[in-house]
């Protein structure tokens, strides 16, 4: 490992959590987002963080492509969600879901399949002008 990258997985640890991450790319913007790959991962996804950096988030692989469905229970900070097919193309997106305080808490469920789910702060999707049909870049497993 480089000399270089060993602190930015320091770095990325500290300012995104402790899960295994990668880097993904919003036009040509990097990304270091947490991998959530496994169900116990997914089930907590970015539950009771109190915060999150502009350029941090979390990005759920699944192995097959299926409608998918989030809702935002025990999440303290407003999210976009945003739904990628196979090909890693914005395929839908809710802008800046609330927090959930009270149940029922609502699900935000993508209109196509999608076989990855990427979260990131709340109003970064507006603020980057992502749009549906454009590819987010990254290097998956």
């Amino acid at each position: 490992m480089n000399k270089v990258f060993f602190p930015l997985i320091v770095l990325a640890s500290l300012l995104c959590g402790n899960s295994r991450f990668t880097t993904i790319y919003i036009h040509d913007k990097p990304f270091l987002v947490e991998i959530a790959d496994t169900p116990e991962k997914q089930s907590r996804g970015l539950m009771f963080r109190r915060q999150l950096k502009d350029d941090c988030g979390m990005l759920f692989i699944f192995a097959d492509d299926e409608i998918r469905s989030f809702w935002m229970k025990n999440t303290l900070i407003a999210l976009d969600i945003i739904f990628l097919n196979r090909e890693q193309q914005v395929i839908d997106m809710v802008a800046a879901a609330p927090p959930c305080r009270a149940d029922p808490c609502p699900s935000y469920t993508s209109k196509f399949p999608a076989r990855y789910v990427l979260e990131i702060k709340g109003g970064m999707a507006e603020k980057m002008k992502i749009e549906i049909g454009e590819k987010i870049f990254m290097a998956v497993d």
